[in-house]
């Protein structure tokens, strides 16, 4: 079931519940990582005026943690890593903070903020240790790990090549510190409820949402693909009619 937001973006909730919290209108969380071109600062204006207009609390939260790692697993030198890594997670808290400044919304009801900085949040620290304990214990939650790596880096590996386990224990580490917002920010965040928006369906949406045992997403946490609501759209997201789902 699509939601036209208004003429920019369309709203896929990935079930009937997660639309409910979508409606509630609580908290909206949009992740952002470094190097993806998707968020452009245009972009992130214009998702920062569509949250401020349906959501009480806006987060825009940009991966910083392991980044110097993933581009060290892939064949740069520690050094040229450490200044890449940098220089990315710059620029993308560049253009999210002139995204945010140029639409024009109430700055109050939107931050920004690095993923670091919720390292010595104790719900956080506790969720990641969760995540671990799945990776090494939950062959499903591991798989979908896996394809979650896959879709992040697989562009990267030379054609024919599988990952290493170094590379995959480094995109482990890197996604492990972003899951846990996926599964509780309303703890983490100490909102009523809270939607995670992204631009397209990951492969761990049906593990933590549609799965009925293990590791799950709690009762207040929603997910939603947040895409561009014209012609542009699969060509933005890479996606089709049958990744759409939303019950």
């Amino acid at each position: 079931m699509t939601i036209s937001a208004d003429a920019s973006f369309e709203v896929l909730p990935f079930t009937r519940t997660c639309r409910h919290i979508w409606e509630d209108g609580d908290h909206v969380l949009i992740g952002v990582s470094p190097g993806n071109s998707y968020f452009s600062a245009e972009r992130v204006a214009g998702l920062a005026r569509w949250a401020v207009s349906r959501f009480a609390q806006v987060d825009f939260v940009y991966a910083d943690l392991h980044v110097d790692r993933m581009f060290g697993a892939f064949g740069y030198t520690p050094e040229h890593a450490g200044r890449r890594a940098s220089k990315e997670i710059k620029a993308v808290r560049r253009r999210i903070v002139k995204g945010v400044e140029d639409s024009g919304s109430p700055h109050a009801e939107i931050r920004v903020r690095a993923l670091s900085e919720f390292l010595a949040n104790p719900v956080y620290q506790l969720l990641h240790r969760r995540v671990l304990h799945f990776l090494e214990t939950d062959d499903t939650f591991r798989k979908g790990c896996e394809e979650m790596a896959l879709h992040f880096i697989g562009s990267k590996l030379p054609e024919g090549e599988s990952m290493t386990d170094s590379q995959l224990r480094v995109c482990f580490d890197y996604l492990a510190a972003e899951l846990p917002f996926f599964i509780d920010t309303p703890s983490i965040l100490d909102v009523p409820s809270s939607v995670a928006a992204y631009h397209v369906r990951m492969p761990m949406t049906d593990v933590l949402f549609a799965r009925g045992g293990g590791l799950r997403a709690t009762r207040n946490q929603a997910y939603a693909v947040v895409r561009p609501g014209t012609e542009d759209s699969a060509a933005a997201t890479g996606g089709s009619a049958d990744e759409r789902r939303a019950a």
